[in-house]
């Protein structure tokens, strides 16, 4: 099995992070990404992918510092985890799981949890997977979100959604509303230009809302921080492809079922 390779503050300017690797579009925003894991890193927040180019990674930190609303203290919260391609059942996914137990352990956590969908939501782990590796479901929420975990001790303190995301929704009801910030290559390129030629082309209010700090993301309305989309202030969908305009109906139409 190939090795794994921990990013840091002193190699990731020379490492890739995995995903839009060769996107020249998505430029500026595959440098948002390692600027926000720079700063993650005196978080506590590690970065473990394979030593290739390939999308074969793990990244977790302390729950406390998690850029997501949640409350789970002493936790290790799980964020990106994919196994892509001819690398899927080799072992990695395993392994990579292994190494934030192993790591959780060491801190004497209570345990990892994660955020996936009820069902295969789009840039969320494989909740099917999780569930067979001892992970169980905590808590979900209306909009279809899990919150799964894997605990050391059944008798610590279970995690918990934020209120925020209870209901679904977000404050503005009309037109469309997008949360996002830079833990994902992909997000403020399509939020902040394909989605709004998106909505000019079907005249739908756009507000583009970027979490800049921990807290905001902790207080978003939705679990999904790397993206989500609500129209008319219902939660519709984390699939960054809805910003497109040869997908957003489709997503959409789906979302709605």
């Amino acid at each position: 099995m190939a090795k794994f390779i921990e990013l840091n503050t002193e190699n990731i300017s020379s490492e890739h992070i995995c995903c839009a690797i060769s996107d020249k579009k998505c430029a500026d925003s595959y440098h948002a990404k390692k600027d926000w894991l720079k700063k993650e890193f005196n978080n506590g927040y590690v970065f473990r992918r394979l030593d290739e180019r390939a999308k074969v990674f793990i990244e977790y930190g302390p729950a406390e510092n998690a850029w997501v609303p949640i409350t789970a203290p002493n936790y290790i919260n799980v964020n990106c985890f994919w196994v892509s391609g001819k690398y899927k059942k080799n072992g990695y996914g395993k392994a990579l799981l292994q190494s934030a137990i192993e790591d959780a352990k060491k801190q004497n956590r209570n345990g990892l949890i994660t955020v996936v969908g009820t069902k295969k939501f789009h840039f969320m782990s494989d909740t099917k997977w999780l569930l067979r590796q001892g992970f169980k479901e905590i808590e979900k929420t209306s909009s279809g979100f899990s919150l799964l975990a894997l605990k050391f001790d059944d008798n610590a303190i279970n995690p918990k959604f934020n209120n925020s995301v209870k209901s679904g929704a977000c404050p503005d009801k009309k037109g469309i509303v997008v949360y996002y910030s830079n833990r994902c290559p992909f997000a403020e390129f399509h939020a902040m230009n394909s989605l709004a030629e998106t909505a000019e082309k079907r005249n739908l209010p756009l507000k583009v809302i970027k979490l800049k700090t921990m807290e905001e993301a902790q207080k978003c309305p939705s679990p999904a921080t790397i993206f989500s989309l609500f129209l008319d202030g219902k939660f519709m969908t984390n699939d960054l492809s809805v910003c497109m305009d040869s997908r957003y109906d489709k997503v959409i139409t789906k979302s709605k079922k």
